[in-house]
């Protein structure tokens, strides 16, 4: 099946997705003083390459269908590895564990006098300060509706990457 628009739109459209959530993101943070705990800003970082990805698709336009394949599958690896922190974020938020009641140092802290796989552990353990729900919408939490997000932008990144055409 081909798209009925081309691959370098589909790639645009993943583009402003991806711009599109981290500007709510960038909202919530900035006008609602909802400060981001470290696995959302691992999400944010995941957004940004799924969006960065998509966009050097839409710009190169690669002839070969390989070169959109390649494309597609970038953009789903980022797309997937954020939809695993949302998903592990969204756990520790509704199943927190017992001893996650610290917060712990910083994030920006953890990486200055940590090694960095070190500091990736501990964020994707969880700690108190990502354990607190401070948004809803609809009974779900923000990094539920950024799974979301994540599965729609793989969705968009297999179907654009895999169906589309070379316009």
């Amino acid at each position: 099946m081909k798209l009925p628009v081309s691959r370098r739109l589909g790639f645009i459209a993943i583009f402003l997705a991806c711009a599109a959530m981290i500007a709510f993101a960038l909202y919530l943070q900035y006008y609602k003083f909802l400060n981001p705990c470290p696995l959302c800003i691992f999400q944010r970082v995941c957004v940004l390459a799924t969006g960065l990805i998509a966009l050097l698709g839409a710009i190169h336009n690669p002839k070969s269908d390989m070169g959109g394949r390649v494309y597609g599958f970038l953009t789903l690896v980022a797309g997937a590895t954020g939809f695993g922190i949302a998903a592990r974020h969204t756990y520790i938020q509704y199943w927190p564990p017992a001893d996650s009641a610290s917060c712990g140092a910083g994030l920006n802290m953890m990486l200055q006098t940590q090694p960095f796989l070190h500091v990736l552990k501990v964020v994707l353990y969880g700690t108190g300060e990502c354990a607190q729900i401070d948004w809803t919408l609809l009974g779900l939490s923000l990094p539920g509706w950024s799974a979301i997000g994540f599965v729609g932008l793989m969705a968009l990144a297999l179907w654009v990457g895999f169906t589309g055409r070379r316009r």
